[in-house]
């Protein structure tokens, strides 16, 4: 069992950008990042409301524990690549604190991490396995179901980012950098594609060689927390 657990999870990937599979995830993700709060917000009682928002957050957090178990039962769980420290990861196993707990401290975070690297993520998914293995799921649940999760929290909750948590979920990123720094030079990793870029294509191929594109990075992340908040901003001055 272990044997044929590793095997498939390592299987050869067969994922094609824009393929099938891509450009339909990216249409279920569209259906399903609107309707749902939607038609929450406006049919459902707030009992229930909670609950489906407390299923997300189950189904968001416990992504990450149920990768780690498989490659823990595969024996194939390595230190310096399966830990926490990519931010899709932590922030997966945030969301609960945000769907069930409606903790807006988490949320003044987690939005802007979120929201900054949704674009990216849809059109450049970082998988190679396709529809149906589990990593295919796993990514998409990671990514595009923590943005389902955040809209929600926004549109059903009531949540709403703050223009000064742009400022503290920049000091949380670079905290989380110079942690991933330190467990990459511990273990000789490449969490956070500190020490390298990602073997697929990413918005890191655009930014320059290595480091300068960790500092580009540093700026484009800021860019994105402003567009994540340009919404509400304009909300805002509406209402003024």
């Amino acid at each position: 069992m272990t044997t044929s657990l590793s095997e498939y999870l390592y299987s050869p990937g067969s994922f094609q950008l824009f393929g099938p599979s891509h450009i339909w995830g990216i249409i279920l993700f569209l259906i399903l990042v609107v309707s749902v709060p939607l038609v929450s917000k406006k049919y459902l009682a707030e009992k229930i409301q909670h609950r489906i928002g407390s299923f997300i957050g189950i189904i968001v957090g416990a992504n990450y524990f149920i990768w780690v178990a498989l490659e823990t039962i595969a024996g194939t769980f390595e230190l310096n690549i399966h830990l926490p420290f990519q931010l899709c990861r932590v922030a997966n196993m945030l969301i609960p604190l945000i769907m069930i707990s409606k903790c807006d401290r988490v949320y003044q975070i987690i939005y802007f991490w979120g929201m900054s690297g949704v674009f990216q993520g849809l059109i450049t998914p970082d998988i190679t396995n396709d529809f149906p293995h589990f990593h295919f799921f796993r990514f998409w649940v990671g990514h595009n179901g923590m943005i389902i999760a955040l809209v929600y929290a926004t549109v059903v909750y009531g949540m709403r980012p703050k223009v000064e948590s742009i400022k503290n979920a920049f000091i949380a990123l670079n905290l989380f950098l110079l942690a991933s720094v330190i467990v990459n030079l511990i273990l000789d990793a490449n969490y956070f594609w500190i020490c390298g870029k990602p073997p697929m294509a990413s918005l890191l191929d655009y930014l320059g060689p290595w480091p300068w594109y960790i500092l580009a990075a540093e700026l484009v992340a800021l860019v994105h927390f402003a567009v994540a908040y340009t919404p509400f901003y304009i909300l805002d001055r509406k209402e003024n």
